[in-house]
């Protein structure tokens, strides 16, 4: 496993992979083993999303968790910079009651990458369990032009 990390607005984040995949993402990453071309594409993409680049991720990842978080995991990747859905919504899509959309958002191994900070609870912005929590949230929200959401 090798990590690369890149200094971003939102702090210093780590992409980590495994056998040509992406697994984790680590806020206060930092370098490790030699960078492969996949980590210096992450890289690459991570620093074009910090500048306002790039509108979406394309790079392989791979979720170890169950059916239900790697479904998860799926939906929010296709979730569109500057939109959001709501637990409720993601829930409803798998049949699934919303509690366990929360905890698997929660659970998340590469945020940002796979944008869990585009999921909101029915009522307000829910939670983040990112470096910083729902400040973090709101800021990468701001940053995908989503703030109108937030008034």
């Amino acid at each position: 496993m090798a990590m690369i990390s890149v200094e971003t607005q939102f702090g210093r984040l780590g992409v980590e992979e495994t056998d040509g995949a992406l697994t984790r993402l680590f806020w206060n990453g930092r370098d490790d083993g030699e960078p492969t071309a996949l980590l210096r594409e992450a890289a690459a993409q991570l620093m074009a999303y910090d500048e306002g680049k790039l509108d979406r991720f394309d790079l392989p990842y791979r979720i170890d968790g169950s059916k239900f978080q790697k479904q998860v995991c799926d939906l929010m990747y296709a979730i569109p910079l500057g939109e959001t859905r709501t637990y409720g919504e993601i829930a409803k899509e798998l049949g699934q009651p919303a509690q366990p959309v929360g905890q698997a958002c929660g659970a998340n191994p590469i945020p940002v990458i796979i944008p869990c900070h585009r999921v909101l609870a029915a009522s307000g912005l829910g939670g983040f369990s990112g470096d910083g929590g729902v400040e973090t949230k709101v800021a990468l929200l701001r940053h995908e032009r989503a703030a109108g959401l937030l008034i």
